[in-house]
């Protein structure tokens, strides 16, 4: 079984691929401990360690069958075609997308805005250099890019489902490596009018996609670099 490592399991191993020698039918419970048996630089990290079983959340008592696509990852930090974005999947258009590109914000606010809009809410995440003590330099983020784009789609339909004034959706996130001051992220919305929902939309966007949408960020300060992981354990639903 061929399963795939992102951020910090990737570093750990030295390769973003391993091949877990098991029976073709195994429970994810039984994974982590086989990864953890065949491979044991990876062990210490398996009880924190999340699992993806074809693009989605998978649990211990899920079951992994020969063949599947199996990807193994720490929590978030906090993404068509290879990058750009999705065509709408309502009357109202909703872009999805994974980008190496910088964010244009003006283009995302014209994207998302339709003739009943006026009102345009724009939340962006930016590189900080401070925080406390600590400098930071630059960030470096990484996807598993179809479950990522999959997700900000549910991120999507959570939002619409939540707030029915809200028209127009922008869900991107950037990989790559990006500077201090440079913006990583994006969640517009569009309304009619500011009392709609467009805010709380914005808000609700952005946390969400951070829960679950798989993406991770590497900073670099002065002395080094590491992986910047998050704390949300995804339930069933998720």
């Amino acid at each position: 079984m061929i399963i795939k490592l992102f951020a910090t399991l990737k570093d750990r191993a030295k390769t973003g691929e391993i091949v877990l020698r098991t029976q073709e039918r195994l429970t994810v419970r039984e994974l982590r401990a086989a990864v953890g048996a065949q491979y044991p630089e990876l062990a210490a990290l398996m009880t924190q360690t999340l699992v993806a079983v074809n693009e989605q959340f998978a649990f211990n008592d899920d079951v992994v069958e020969a063949g599947d696509e199996v990807a193994l990852f720490p929590p978030v930090s906090g993404g068509a075609d290879s990058e750009g974005a999705d065509s709408a999947d309502t009357d109202y258009p909703t872009i999805i997308r994974i980008t190496s590109d910088p964010l244009d914000l003006d283009a995302l606010q014209r994207d998302v805005t339709t003739e009943r809009d006026g009102a345009v809410v724009i939340f962006t995440g930016t590189v900080r250099k401070f925080t406390g003590a600590e400098t930071t330099i630059a960030l470096a983020y990484e996807a598993y890019t179809g479950m990522a784009v999959a997700k900000l789609r549910q991120v999507a339909n959570e939002m619409r489902d939540n707030f029915a004034g809200i028209h127009g959706i922008a869900l991107v996130q950037r990989v790559g490596e990006m500077q201090v001051c440079e913006p990583t992220v994006a969640v517009v919305v569009s309304a009619g009018h500011r009392g709609d929902g467009a805010f709380e939309a914005a808000r609700y966007g952005i946390d969400r996609l951070k829960q679950i949408v798989p993406v991770w960020k590497r900073e670099t300060r002065p002395d080094g670099s590491s992986w910047i992981e998050g704390d949300y354990t995804p339930v069933p639903g998720d």
